[in-house]
């Protein structure tokens, strides 16, 4: 494998910065890394493996030439300059909502629909799926496989590392001046200070009630298992955690389910973790989880009162798992198919 010429974009953000560690330890040859960022970030020096990278600000740039360009530094920032660097050669693997639903954008989770990345794209631009959706597709990718699917309804509990650094900060100030007695910071982030607090609401809300976040995981969901009428619908929920996005997943199937094939089909799926040793207290959590790159899966049952129904917890680690992880696994799968390079 040739060293490749790779830029991040938004190098300085939470996913950024966990996209730089995950670069650093994988195989990937990096003959030049370019860190780009606004300007408020610019000549910040961040190491990377035996060098020192300055950060250089994303709009006083002309020369967009690379081989991978990861884009983590929001949907504004990706419309304007993906298709820039697309244009220079770049296969562009973007982590926001810009491109998702484009055609001629593949919406790729590698562990679910790597089929979807056999060519270069005629775009030079691949979608990162939601952080929700990455979690949730790749635990119910041998459910929706073996079984026809009737519906799914899920609640999501999504951690403040959703909202980057700042969300972080956020929450963590609530927290210390609520503790101290002091009255909550105005919610910048959030609609509502998160401190010890949970806030039904992920993303605008549209007018039939819907937020973007549940639009977004029926739409991508759809996409990703090619399953154009899969109904599916969810509840997205903001909670005081730090980092780690969890769901309670309810899947309703066309014939009864029985819980010892679920488990088969779970527990032999790469990449994920079941908790399901017969003790019903084992189960991941948020904060404890200790493999960030696997999903975590327990509280697997079937509905006491409908054989077709069956229950799933889903736990996984959103700026790993959901973000950076699957950027850079994109990456490894565009570097096998040979679609690394000019258009």
């Amino acid at each position: 494998m040739r060293a490749l010429d790779i830029a991040i974009i938004g190098a300085t953000g939470a996913v950024g910065a966990e996209l730089i560690k995950l670069l650093e330890t994988s195989q990937i040859p990096v003959s030049r890394l370019r860190l780009l960022a606004s300007r408020t970030s610019g000549g910040r020096r961040l190491r990377f493996r035996d060098e020192i990278c300055i950060v250089e600000p994303l709009a006083d740039i002309c020369d967009r030439k690379a081989d991978i360009a990861f884009f983590s530094a929001g949907g504004a920032v990706s419309a304007a300059y993906g298709p820039l660097f697309a244009a220079q050669g770049a296969l562009v693997i973007d982590n926001s909502n810009a491109f998702r639903m484009d055609v001629d954008v593949p919406l790729l989770v590698p562990q679910v629909n790597p089929n979807a990345l056999a060519s270069r794209p005629h775009s030079g631009i691949v979608a990162n799926p939601n952080c929700s959706t990455i979690q949730l597709v790749r635990a119910l990718r041998p459910l929706v496989t073996a079984f026809d699917v009737r519906q799914i309804v899920l609640t999501t509990y999504q951690a403040a590392s959703g909202k980057g650094l700042k969300g972080i900060d956020e929450l963590l100030e609530g927290a210390r001046s609520a503790l101290r007695g002091r009255a909550a910071p105005s919610a910048e982030r959030f609609p509502f200070p998160l401190a010890f607090n949970v806030i039904p609401q992920v993303g605008k809300i549209a007018s039939n009630g819907t937020t973007l976040e549940e639009l977004k995981l029926v739409k991508e969901s759809r996409k990703i298992f090619g399953l154009p009428h899969l109904r599916l619908t969810s509840t997205c929920v903001r909670v005081p955690v730090i980092n780690g996005h969890s769901a309670a997943v309810y899947l309703e199937f066309e014939e009864p389910v029985r819980l010892e094939r679920v488990h088969e089909l779970l527990a032999t799926e790469p990449g994920v973790r079941l908790y399901a040793n017969g003790i019903q207290e084992v189960y991941p959590t948020p904060r404890l989880i200790e493999d960030p790159a696997v999903v975590h899966l327990g509280r697997v049952r079937v509905n006491p009162g409908n054989p077709c129904g069956l229950w799933i917890w889903v736990v996984a680690d959103n700026l790993q798992v959901g973000a950076a992880l699957n950027a850079l696994l994109i990456a490894n799968l565009a570097i096998a198919n040979n679609v690394v390079g000019g258009p």
